[in-house]
């Protein structure tokens, strides 16, 4: 275990590679520029997405300083060491998501396919999440949390190596496993570091807002790095055949997804050894092995049930897909409500700007958590949402105007996910996490593939995702305003 001033030590070391994350991307970007016979202040001049970068920069670096890992609470013994052993796993699992995002339409688009077999490739994947994501839940609280990270882990790896295959049905395999995995990465992990928290060690609420707060600030800062890195890794090399006339290919954008390969392999590795199983109910036995569809069903029977019966239950369910599912529109229409041939947009530039304002968010949730409660911060994260979504759609025109609506979009965005993740701790039942928490992903996977099968203008998309917005602040306005219903004591084992 680390005592008080290791812990600090760490606390003190993570500070330091934070902000030296921030200025080295920094220096990195003035060192290319001044590659083509640019001084520095050239290239923070060249538009107003460079402009953006030095204040933006210190405002994330300063959050990130005032928001660095604390607690007011005496941190109990063997907390420090769950918290490392949870969060090392999380940076590298989380790290090979990230390294993928920005290059699949990219990669795509190299391969020859059409704008529609993309779109059906993008389409198979959030259908696969929303087909499986209920089931993936029940299984997830039945078999074991750290099974399903394993499996996270496996089916991912499936995912990256199909994307070296130039061919539609391997590819759109790829998407179907890659969409499963989605659906693990955001429930199984997340259900396993509560259980562990609340149940195993017993540690209080109070930490739990804590690890939340530290478990999406590192998210934000890989998502940073990762940007970085994956851009160098697709102009490394060009996208090329491993042999003449083979539909195997390497290098450009599959790069990210290598080294998404190896950041899964470490992850599982790590999992193997540093976490101990935890279920949503009894474990299976080698006795009641041949009930355990009739009690994944029953799981899943229940937690329809109980949402049905509890109105907070629902209403963080519409939370969920209202909000997160204007936050899929975003990603998909960001790109070509920036584009101009007077500004052309660096794209890598302005997703490691995004990533940015996503982290002031959550490092600001981390510093309002003994000020407001989850409630609050959520509510003030709808309203201003809202409200940067109707500015980018009434002047759309206008790039600056859209750019600066979009980051306090990222900005909310940021504040959403630690917030959520304690209102969802508290109102969800331990035993039907997993299968509850895959349940919201129903409808918001519904919400998304209906917003990509429109023909919808980015002007509508976005009027109708602060209208979204507008239902989610209606929505945890009357959750704060309900009290919590009686739960009975539930039991949970863990082995």
């Amino acid at each position: 275990h680390l005592d008080a001033r290791q812990a600090r030590a760490c606390t003190f070391v993570l500070d330091l590679a934070i902000f030296h994350a921030f200025t080295t991307m920094t220096s990195v970007s003035v060192i290319s520029g001044g590659a083509d016979g640019e001084g520095m202040f050239a290239f923070f001049g060249k538009s107003f997405y460079h402009m953006t970068i030095i204040p933006l920069v210190l405002l994330t670096a300063l959050l990130a300083w005032q928001a660095r890992p604390s607690t007011s609470e005496e941190l109990p013994k063997g907390f420090r060491k769950f918290q490392v052993s949870y969060l090392v796993v999380w940076v590298f699992c989380v790290a090979s998501d990230w390294l993928q995002g920005p290059y699949v339409y990219a990669l795509y688009h190299d391969y020859n396919f059409s704008r529609q077999e993309i779109a059906e490739l993008f389409v198979a994947g959030f259908c696969a999440s929303l087909v499986f994501g209920a089931i993936v839940g029940t299984v997830c609280d039945k078999y074991g949390r750290k099974n399903c990270a394993l499996a996270y882990c496996f089916l991912y790896i499936v995912s990256c190596l199909t994307k070296h295959v130039k061919s539609y049905s391997c590819l759109m395999f790829g998407r179907v496993t890659g969409g499963v995995a989605t659906s693990l990465l955001f429930s199984c992990f997340e259900c396993w570091m509560v259980s562990e928290h609340l149940t195993r060690n017993k540690f209080s609420s109070g930490l739990l807002s804590y690890m939340f707060g530290m478990m999406f600030t590192i998210m934000y800062l890989v998502a940073i790095i990762s940007g970085v890195v994956g851009e160098f890794l697709a102009d490394s090399a060009p996208l090329q055949p491993v042999a003449s006339n083979s539909s195997i290919h390497w290098g450009g954008a599959l790069g990210p997804f290598d080294l998404a390969i190896v950041c899964l392999i470490i992850g599982a590795v790590l999992i193997m050894f540093l976490w101990e199983e935890n279920y949503g109910q009894e474990p299976p036995d080698h006795d009641s092995r041949g009930h355990s569809e009739s009690s994944m069903i029953s799981t899943f029977t229940e937690s329809l049930r109980l949402c049905a019966n509890n109105r907070r239950m629902w209403l963080v369910g519409l939370i969920v897909a209202t909000f997160e599912g204007s936050m899929y529109a975003f990603v998909f229409n960001w790109t070509p409500a920036l584009q101009s041939d007077v500004v052309p947009p660096p794209f890598g530039l302005i997703f490691a700007l995004f990533m940015m304002a996503c982290m002031s968010g959550a490092a600001v949730a981390t510093l309002t958590d003994q000020m407001t409660t989850p409630g609050t911060r959520l509510a003030v994260a709808f309203a201003t949402g809202a409200i940067a979504l109707t500015v980018a759609a009434t002047c759309s025109g206008n790039l600056q105007l859209s750019f600066f609506s979009f980051l306090i979009f990222e900005f909310c965005v940021g504040m959403y996910f630690p917030s959520i993740g304690i209102v969802k701790s508290e109102v969800v039942p331990e035993r039907v996490r997993g299968t509850m928490y895959n349940i919201y992903r129903v409808p918001l996977n519904a919400v998304v593939v209906a917003l990509l099968l429109t023909n919808m203008s980015i002007v509508r998309i976005y009027e109708l995702c602060a209208l979204l917005l507008a239902v989610a602040f209606v929505s945890i306005m009357a959750i704060m305003s309900s009290p919590a219903p009686y739960m009975p004591e539930m039991k949970v084992n863990n082995v």
